[in-house]
């Protein structure tokens, strides 16, 4: 029923390495044309191929375990995913690739002698880290000016790249090596996180930056206080939302020319907006819902006065005026998509002047969310709400010396991790902080933390949420055609635009350890897996051998499939999903706006209509469980 083929363009070349027996890793691609990477322009021949693979081979087998292997595995990752995808743009592409492993094995003989001399220089710097997302090599870049005093704490910029939809792991690399960002700072370190290459700094882009930034920290002496962020066109898209989502980290932003929300700036008109559940997903990642956020700390937007991507600059405006706060905008004169010199000095000094006050103390605290995905990571922390994807927010002004008084829309529970005593909503509260707080269903608000099965951060979906933390693949026999399909789609597609590898275990191998450190992914049905089953006995749903039932609604199982996503039975701090990856898919490659999640917490699936580049079949029903996990 479904098929899996090699693009043609690779088909040569592939049954070329094969017929010379050279094993390449899983080399598919879906009948779904793929965009992010684009096909390859310039394959190297044969002979240059396996030059390359018997050189990375080499190279692999002399892994070490050191802390600072990443920084040699940044350049071995390139070469492979570069083979595997067929990622060869331009004349110059294969040398690239020899060059990535000439540097790969200069670190490699350096490290065997415990050596690490690319950090004692200053410049440009590539440096790796092993994701705990799913255990893959990750590359960042850094700037550290001649002459800057490391043994003191410095400031960190955090430089959010544009959009390259070639700019795979080979070419970011030698980007690092060679280009610095617009802003010079003199005072600090800049990084450039890869961000997963082209997700707009969302989904698994934005654990990357905040993965890179540990990393950084965890070689250099970095003042927490002073993490600046920035970035321009895709960056500023990210600077945007991870400034927003991920405000209590940074000392200030700076967002340029990127896109805020989704429907807005693809023009989409009411008429040809996707389904409702898709709707309240925009919801997830759309500043706009999350501008109180931008309050807690300086803020600058930048936009060439001719550029079309000023539309963001004003759809935040009028957001942040809501809130009564006016925003810094500066705009290039006569400029297009691209900085003006004069706006770049302006930008930079005016940052340099609000670090100098970083230090200085705040009288006011806010947050605002749609998902507990965001619940605020400063002072307080909101930890439950009475219904999600509605405007939520708790703001808190220090009245007096170690009183705080909160109010709060749509919270039912929150953290305070510091001392300190608390009006809540009119009501003080006795005893005070550091603690938990829960309000009661007649609308008092006691001390403790809400009982049994509830969402939560980091337990609250939908099915996208899992893949922003660990998780394991759980391997058990396919039952149908559809599910090898979706399976190799989803490796594919991890691969090749999240730049990593998918972490498998069998049902046989699976430990406890697993269970309690990984979500888990199950591709199958409760008559193909006992855990499935057991999964489905727990959660609010029935599945049999004649129906998919949800509520009031049913599905014949014959040609229906569950995608789901629901706490795990084992260990309900975990999740396990079913039958899906991330739910954005080709078809939303187009524009990093797109890549939202499609789906909720639950979505059943036709599967009598193929995957194709929008969905894994005819998506017949999606929608969110409550509070409690429960069917609304």
């Amino acid at each position: 029923m479904f098929s899996v083929r090699t693009p043609s363009h690779l088909a040569l070349m592939i049954r070329h390495l094969f017929a010379a027996l050279l094993l390449l890793g899983s080399i598919h691609a879906q009948d779904i044309p793929r965009l992010l990477p684009p096909p390859g322009t310039h394959i190297p021949g044969l002979e240059v191929l396996q030059t390359q693979e018997t050189r990375l081979a080499k190279l692999e087998a002399r892994e070490l375990e050191h802390p600072r292997y990443a920084d040699v595995a940044i350049y071995s990752k390139a070469v492979r995913l570069a083979h595997r995808h067929g990622e060869f743009y331009g004349e110059k592409a294969s040398g690239y690739v020899d060059e990535a492993l000439d540097r790969a094995e200069e670190r490699l003989s350096a490290l065997a002698k415990n050596q690490t001399p690319w950090l004692k220089a200053g410049g440009l710097i590539t440096c790796g880290f092993r994701s705990k997302l799913d255990d893959s090599i990750q590359p960042y870049g850094l700037e550290i000016p001649d002459g800057l005093n490391l043994s003191k704490k410095v400031p960190l910029y955090v430089w959010l790249h544009g959009r390259g939809d070639k700019n795979t792991d080979l070419y970011f690399l030698r980007d690092r090596e060679k280009k610095r960002s617009p802003f010079k700072f003199e005072d600090g370190i800049t990084l450039h996180p890869f961000g997963r290459q082209c997700i707009g700094f969302k989904a698994a882009g934005e654990i990357d930056v905040l993965e890179a930034i540990t990393d950084v920290k965890a070689r250099y002496r970095i003042e927490e206080k002073q993490i600046v962020l920035l970035g321009f066109s895709m960056g500023g898209a990210g600077a945007w939302h991870l400034g927003a989502h991920y405000a209590d980290q940074w000392a200030a932003v700076h967002a340029g020319a990127g896109f805020a929300e989704t429907a807005q700036y693809i023009k989409l008109k009411p008429v040809n907006y996707p389904p409702s559940y898709e709707q309240t997903l925009w919801s997830v990642y759309d500043v706009p819902n999350y501008a109180r956020n931008l309050l807690n700390q300086p803020l600058v937007a930048y936009s060439g006065e001719k550029d079309k991507q000023i539309q963001a600059a004003l759809v935040m405006e009028d957001a942040l005026r809501e809130h009564d706060h006016k925003l810094y905008h500066v705009i290039g004169p006569n400029m297009g998509h691209k900085y003006h010199e004069d706006s770049i000095k302006e930008i930079g000094a005016w940052l340099k002047d609000r670090l100098a006050q970083a230090d200085e103390p705040k009288e006011t605290w806010q947050w605002q969310t749609r998902t507990l995905r965001y619940p605020g990571d400063g002072p307080f922390r909101i930890t439950g709400l009475h219904e999600h994807y509605q405007d939520s927010r708790l703001d808190a002004k220090l009245v007096s010396s170690g009183l705080y008084d909160i109010t709060t829309v749509n919270v039912t529970s929150f953290t305070l991790r510091e001392k300190a005593s608390i009006r809540i909503d009119g009501q003080v509260m006795t005893p005070a902080g550091p603690g938990n707080f829960q309000k009661r269903e007649d609308g008092i608000w006691t001390p403790g933390i809400p009982s049994g099965l509830q969402k939560r951060p980091g337990l609250q979906g939908p099915i996208d949420d899992a893949f922003l933390n660990p998780f394991l693949e759980v391997t058990e026999a396919m039952p149908s055609n559809w599910h090898t399909f979706e399976r190799t789609h989803f490796h594919d597609r991890w691969s090749a635009l999240f730049r990593g590898e998918v972490q498998s275990r069998s049902s046989r191998t699976l430990s406890k350890q697993d269970q309690q450190d990984h979500h888990l992914l199950y591709w199958g049905t409760p008559h193909s897996s006992p855990a499935i089953r057991k999964l489905i006995d727990t959660a609010p749903i029935d599945w049999d051998t004649q129906d998919i039932r949800i509520g009031d609604q049913s599905w014949p199982s014959a040609n229906h499939m569950l995608l789901l996503i629901y706490p795990n039975p084992d260990n309900p701090e975990k999740y396990i999903v079913l039958n899906s990856g991330p739910t954005f898919r080709e078809a939303h490659d187009r524009t990093n706006s797109l890549q939202n999640p499609k789906l909720g917490d639950w979505a059943v699936i036709d599967t009598r209509t193929p995957p194709n580049a929008e969905a894994a079949g005819k998506v017949v029903a999606s929608g969110f469980f409550d509070e409690r996990w429960q069917v609304k």
